[in-house]
């Protein structure tokens, strides 16, 4: 058979000499089907690269077998990898993905919602936009049964499916760590607070500090989550004449401007100060020095997302009962704390 741009499964029925309705029987491993028949089609179909037709499946189903997913920033490491994770789960169940990028600003991420919702996608996937105050673009999502689930940065009050780290384990890790090296005057620069992952983190490195008896200190906890700032908070810092000999970045580019500054002020790292990030994203490797770090696994949270969305989509759900999914988080050691 000359190969085809897209086999149909009458291409296959032809070739085999069955009827189309066998065909697509045994694609489904219909139990009427004997298994030599069934190896026969699959086998063609893997031959001839037969993907089912999106717009016929969408007609028979009222589905379109695409889901939408919302992320702040598609450059972070940690966002790239949680979408590699989504793809591997829906491309393999027969679901294409549409990707929109707020960049942190809640009225595109609004727009994006509205674009998804417009696409007839049959669920979205969202981490919320650190400008965003408002959710009702999400309330309205779960008001409409249009299956909804947050990942990473997720809408505390709204009641739908969660896959999330655990934000303050992982923040009193990073923490203690520290302290375990001798660290005494520890800053941590924040998440902006309306977010869980800020709150989080932020209760996480206060806990690990009062488990060893050392004082919170309000003036070293700064609202500060990206290199840029970075930048500034830290100068400003040691111009007022504090001197830090920890410092717990909520997450790796941000501490990517801790280090610069502080080889800057002529300090060494790890022997003056020592510093944490959080995500273990490619920055954390190719830093000088390399950059100690909690471990988000964003891969497999893209995957657990994507999968308790699918579960969504694909059950008829009665006295409906959101699933929060927590992945753990691990300390990944390095140079930058004496690693």
């Amino acid at each position: 058979m000359e190969r085809k741009t897209q086999i149909t499964i009458k291409d296959i029925a032809r070739e085999l000499g069955i009827s189309p309705s066998t065909v697509s029987r045994a694609l489904k491993n219909h139990p009427d089907i004997s298994s030599k028949t069934k190896e026969a089609v699959h086998e063609l179909a893997q031959k001839y690269h037969y993907k089912p037709n999106a717009v016929a499946l969408s007609l028979r189903s009222s589905k379109t077998h695409m889901i939408g997913v919302v992320i702040p920033k598609v450059v972070h490491f940690f966002f790239s990898s949680v979408i590699s994770g989504i793809e591997h789960v829906a491309n393999e169940a027969g679901y294409n993905v549409m990707i929109c990028q707020s960049d942190e600003n809640e009225e595109r991420e609004i727009t994006s919602i509205q674009t998804l919702t417009s696409s007839r996608v049959d669920g979205i996937l969202a981490s919320v936009s650190k400008d965003t105050t408002d959710f009702t673009h999400f309330k309205e999502l779960v008001q409409n049964n249009i299956p909804l689930v947050f990942f990473d940065r997720a809408a505390a009050d709204i009641k739908t499916d969660k896959v999330i780290i655990d934000d303050l384990e992982g923040a009193f890790i990073a923490t203690e760590h520290l302290i375990l090296k001798g660290c005494r005057k520890i800053v941590h620069l924040a998440a902006p607070q309306n977010l869980t992952i800020g709150t989080k983190r932020k209760e996480g490195y206060i806990k690990a500090l009062q488990k060893h008896h050392i004082p919170v200190d309000e003036s070293l906890i700064i609202k500060c989550d990206n290199r840029e700032e970075a930048l500034v908070v830290m100068r400003k810092l040691y111009e007022s004449g504090i001197r830090p000999d920890g410092v717990f970045a909520v997450n790796d580019l941000t501490a990517t401007g801790v280090l610069k500054v502080v080889k800057q002020f002529g300090y060494r790292i790890p022997e003056d100060v020592k510093v944490v990030g959080f995500s273990d994203g490619f920055v954390a490797y190719v830093t000088d020095p390399t950059l100690t770090t909690i471990d988000q696994h964003g891969f497999e949270m893209g995957r657990e997302a994507a999968q308790l969305l699918l579960d969504r989509i694909n059950e008829t759900i009665e006295n409906y009962s959101p699933i929060t999914k927590i992945i753990t988080t691990n300390l990944i050691v390095r140079e930058s704390t004496g690693g």
